[in-house]
């Protein structure tokens, strides 16, 4: 079996229109297809992540939480690569976003940052 690339990441949210706006306005990412499952009373919001990957964000009714700090089991986080971290983690901050400090990786000395969506979800901004 050979594996060409990561296809997709899919995101559970616990409120629908909130996290919609987050990825959407907050994080401008585009969408795809916005799809709503009435047998399962579930939306399906596929978003671009530039032209090759994409964000699957669901909504479930009654969804149970999961731990999602960096240091839990599972999913560590999710990674955005940005050009230029000052001007990502800038705009952030100015549409009200609570970012951690720069560090620096000190494996690729490359600068990244945390921050977190709605539900708590640690998102990373790596820079090129």
């Amino acid at each position: 079996m050979f594996l060409n690339k990561i296809h997709h990441v899919a995101i559970i949210c616990s409120n629908y229109e909130v996290s919609k706006a987050f990825y959407v306005h907050t994080l401008g990412l585009v969408i795809i297809k916005e799809t709503y499952r009435e047998q399962r009373d579930s939306y399906k919001l596929d978003l671009a992540v530039g032209d090759e990957y994409q964000i699957e964000l669901f909504s479930f009714p009654n969804s149970p939480a999961r731990p999602s700090y960096p240091e839990a089991l599972g999913l560590r986080h999710l990674a955005f690569e940005v050009d230029d971290i000052d001007a990502a983690v800038e705009e952030l901050r100015g549409k009200g976003i609570e970012v951690e400090p720069i560090r620096v990786d000190e494996i690729t000395d490359k600068r990244y940052t945390f921050f977190a969506d709605p539900d708590g979800l640690p998102i990373e901004f790596y820079e090129k």
